[in-house]
């Protein structure tokens, strides 16, 4: 990466070491997908998803129809976990059964929205090294970023202002996660705070267990409520929404597939909560396949689909250009894995 992400009370991440997973039908047809581990948020390593594909996962779909992917999550769920290493099997499986259909992935799902608005996510840094990111990404078309909070509260409205004041009539549209990192008896006058500095909404304030406080929160309605950390599931979001505890829910189909990531969407829409497509730091492969998804009915917030201009280098042809704060889906079919600077980033 070009320079480090830093979130939470201590997460910190400075390099990707994703998991390519291509599935190959008999008939030859091909998914590509991208399982990010991520050790202190689902416990997956690379070493962790390439033995449960291979010993577990793999083994319960070789012999299967390619269009029965309901019955192939059905029996990845007989394996608990795993988030990411199934999430990028299911939007294989879906990419190969477009191709056995003569049809693009795009095409397949044939999302109605084109134009993607999307969001950046600025990481807790120097203020010097926050105010350069930002102008860089600004110059390649960022127009709303995330902004990590919770380690020092004053440090973070100084650096919101700072944000603010240097980007002064752009436009720039400003939310913040906290990544679980508030204190209940704190955190209504710390989103007040945040609110009368014209911040959008507000992901995870609180830790996940306090379910009470979680759902006072959001009924206080100082600032809207993101799900993130707190809907890892279908099941998940069945409990949050029982309880009434976010107004937007952040989907990352990293970890749910687009088979699952579909019900997530249903569901939302049919509580009235509003949607975002989120980044699991992927790189332009993982963003292109959340993209495609984030063009569907009922996605109305802007979607981290931006992770990929903090790298240094690429495994695709050519890099996903961000317009004016906009992603164009129709330009991303020509975007493909580069086999040769895979295997030179690889090693292999």
């Amino acid at each position: 990466m070009a320079g480090a992400l830093s979130w939470g009370k201590a997460s910190r991440l400075d390099e990707f070491e994703h998991v390519l997973v291509r599935l190959v039908t008999d008939t030859g047809h091909t998914g590509l997908a991208e399982a990010p581990p991520r050790p202190t948020i689902y416990g997956e390593t690379p070493e962790s998803i390439h033995a449960i594909i291979q010993k577990h996962l793999a083994p319960r779909l070789i012999g299967m129809d390619v269009a029965d992917i309901k019955n192939a999550n059905q029996k990845m769920a007989t394996i608990a976990n795993n988030h990411t290493a199934k999430g990028a099997i299911d939007i294989c499986l879906h990419e190969a059964l477009a191709a056995s259909q003569g049809k693009s992935l795009l095409e397949y799902l044939d999302p109605p929205v084109r134009k993607i608005k999307v969001s950046y996510i600025l990481g807790i840094s120097e203020r010097d090294t926050m105010m350069a990111e930002a102008k860089a990404v600004y110059n390649r078309g960022g127009r709303v970023f995330k902004v990590k909070v919770g380690r020092n509260f004053a440090d973070d409205l100084t650096r919101i202002r700072e944000l603010q004041s240097e980007f002064e009539g752009s436009g720039l549209g400003l939310y913040a996660d906290a990544n679980e990192g508030l204190l209940p008896n704190e955190a209504q006058i710390q989103l007040r705070q945040l609110a009368e500095l014209g911040i959008l909404y507000v992901e995870e304030p609180l830790p996940v267990e306090m379910i009470p406080e979680r759902a006072e929160l959001r009924a206080a309605n100082v600032l809207p409520l993101i799900a993130d950390d707190s809907a890892f599931t279908v099941r998940d979001l069945s409990r949050e929404l029982r309880y009434n505890t976010f107004d937007i829910l952040n989907i990352k189909t990293a970890r749910t597939g687009y088979y699952h990531s579909r019900q997530m969407l249903t569901a939302a829409k049919q509580h009235g909560k509003g949607v975002m497509i989120g980044s699991q730091a992927s790189s332009t492969l993982g963003v292109i396949r959340a993209a495609i998804f984030a063009g569907l009915e009922g996605v109305n917030h802007p979607s981290e689909l931006t992770f990929f201009l903090k790298l240094k280098d690429e495994i695709v042809n050519r890099p996903i250009e961000i317009i004016d704060g906009y992603l164009d889906l129709d330009t991303l079919t020509e975007i493909t894995l580069d086999e040769q600077r895979l295997t030179v980033s690889t090693g292999r």
